[in-house]
């Protein structure tokens, strides 16, 4: 009888497991402000001047982040504006944009993989971003840490930056 009740419990325990795997493929996340920030919609573009532009959306939120080029290696931003990220926030009370730039913010944007035969792009980035326009409803900076794009589709060639 044990032996039984015994083969039973193992029978169900083997029977009712169940292999949740989830990919997140292109995914691009981070921590924005201690929370954690998920983008639904990834793309990339490149510019007609070899610039590379990626977005992450997610709901009312956009965040861009621009490189001048789709080498690997550290591109530092606060450094000139052809380096930058940029959050913006769209809802009922308005627009709220945190950019880096020329002498604004800083942070980096980090390429680790450029595939040319399935065209995404992977990589990290960080930054503190300041309040564009000193709007009140929000503070002076914006930080982003530990940023991932992981195989971010790169989908058109946008015009000249």
């Amino acid at each position: 009888m044990k032996k039984s009740f015994l083969f039973i419990i193992v029978l169900f325990t083997l029977v009712s497991c169940q292999e949740d795997v989830r990919f997140n493929n292109p995914s691009f996340q981070g921590i924005k402000d201690n929370v954690f920030w998920r983008a639904i919609v990834s793309t990339a573009t490149l510019g007609a001047n070899g610039s590379l532009i990626i977005k992450g959306y997610s709901g009312n939120e956009i965040i861009t982040l621009k490189t001048t080029s789709t080498a690997k290696g550290t591109y530092l931003l606060g450094t000139s504006d052809s380096k930058t990220a940029v959050y913006v926030l769209t809802d009922a009370n308005g627009t709220l944009t945190f950019a880096t730039g020329l002498g604004k913010g800083d942070g980096q944007i980090v390429i680790t993989e450029y595939d040319i035969i399935n065209n995404t792009v992977s990589g990290t980035f960080k930054f503190n971003a300041e309040n564009s326009y000193n709007n009140p409803l929000a503070g002076p900076l914006l930080n982003f840490q530990q940023g991932v794009f992981y195989k971010v589709p790169i989908i058109a060639q946008a015009s000249a930056n």
